[in-house]
């Protein structure tokens, strides 16, 4: 029986790929043994026990960007944060890690139990765990093109997706039209008018959120439907016709394939799926970071299947005044989706069978 651990946690960038992988390794191999190893503050400790998987817990190690205290406790932490990892490697076969808090004593346990490591880096720009990680194995993936360092020679797999999302585009690929317009009408949209949905991540957008909240009202007396993902802490404004708010958006695959306009943040999953079911989008990158958001959007563009705009543009007044340029821009971007990262998950699967025998 092959044990596999599965390392990756806080955002969705790092949890939906890694199950996503998870589960096609389960397919594949119905008779191994699958862990994840995660922080109890992170989204997996919720996503990975819903989705049938082992979760054991390791300390979470805070790395501040900017001086401060946290920094002296950083070291410590880290420590016992690698022998937490050293014991749950002793029963794995493979590491497999996709970055974020849990990850690099993933990686630093597995160094030093000579435990096989595999990668995957969905962003354009890696993080810290993921390059640190890529000086102990040679099996690594890329869900885009990177200029400079190890990382630069990995494997370029795409982003593993989810099942709704895979599903969904196989579904469409048949008729594209027929299906847009009826995924709208499921929504409870009226499919001749323009659809704009709109969301910032699990936990919402203040930001992007108080944009609409003013919008709205001219955007829907001039005949523009919206669904508004809110997060799931936010309070939905009050009802209007022609706007859906709501805290948490179940299928989001149909949520894709009804918009003619996705305005989002640009994270590394949001990327791939609008990249998979989407027709036109406007990414809004989060402000902070090491700017890996910009650079996830930036083969969109490069398709005529997105826009980037700063934070600090996103006004009201600059949504209300270009709304007609970008569902234009929508209505002549390609109404396919892209299978580019249709098959990201299988190709990571063949990435760990090679690492399990030894690279041969």
């Amino acid at each position: 029986m092959t044990r596999v651990l599965f390392a990756g946690g806080g955002t969705a960038g790092h949890v939906e790929p890694a199950l996503a992988v998870a589960r096609q390794w389960r397919a594949q191999h119905p008779d191994s043994k699958i862990t994840f190893v995660g922080t109890r503050e992170g989204l997996e400790a919720r996503l990975v026990p819903a989705a049938g998987f082992d979760l054991r817990f390791i300390t979470k190690v805070r790395i501040a960007r900017r001086i401060s205290p946290s920094l002296l406790i950083a070291p410590f932490a880290l420590l016992r944060s690698v022998a937490q990892s050293v014991a749950l490697m002793r029963k794995a076969d493979l590491v497999i890690g996709f970055g974020g808090y849990v990850s690099a004593p993933a990686y630093l346990a597995a160094a030093l139990t000579r435990t096989p490591i595999v990668i995957h880096e969905a962003n354009a720009r890696p993080g810290i765990a993921n390059r640190l990680g890529a000086l102990f194995t040679a099996h690594t993936a890329i869900a885009h093109p990177i200029d400079s360092g190890k990382l630069s020679h990995a494997l370029l797999a795409g982003l593993p997706l989810r099942e709704d999302v895979v599903s969904a585009y196989r579904s469409a690929s048949g008729n594209w039209e027929q299906a847009r317009s009826s995924a709208k009408s499921a929504l409870g949209f009226d499919s001749a008018k323009p659809l704009m949905f709109i969301f910032g991540g699990s936990q919402g957008s203040v930001a992007l959120n108080a944009v609409i909240a003013e919008a709205r009202s001219e955007l829907c007396a001039g005949g523009i439907q919206i669904l508004h993902g809110l997060g799931a802490r936010n309070a939905s404004p009050s009802a209007m016709a022609g706007y859906q708010g709501h805290g948490y958006i179940a299928d989001m695959a149909t949520a894709y394939l009804a918009a003619d306009l996705v305005i989002s943040r640009s994270g590394a999953v949001t990327c791939a799926e609008v990249n998979t079911l989407g027709r036109f989008a406007l990414f809004i990158p989060l402000p902070i970071g090491n700017g890996e958001q910009e650079l996830n959007a930036r083969s969109l563009v490069l398709q005529s299947r997105a826009r980037i705009l700063a934070q600090s543009d996103f006004t009201p007044s600059w949504l209300s005044a270009h709304i007609k340029e970008l569902l234009s821009q929508s209505q002549s971007a390609p109404i396919a989706g892209s299978d580019v990262d249709i098959n990201a998950a299988s190709k990571m699967v063949s990435l760990m069978e090679h690492a399990l025998h030894g690279g041969k």
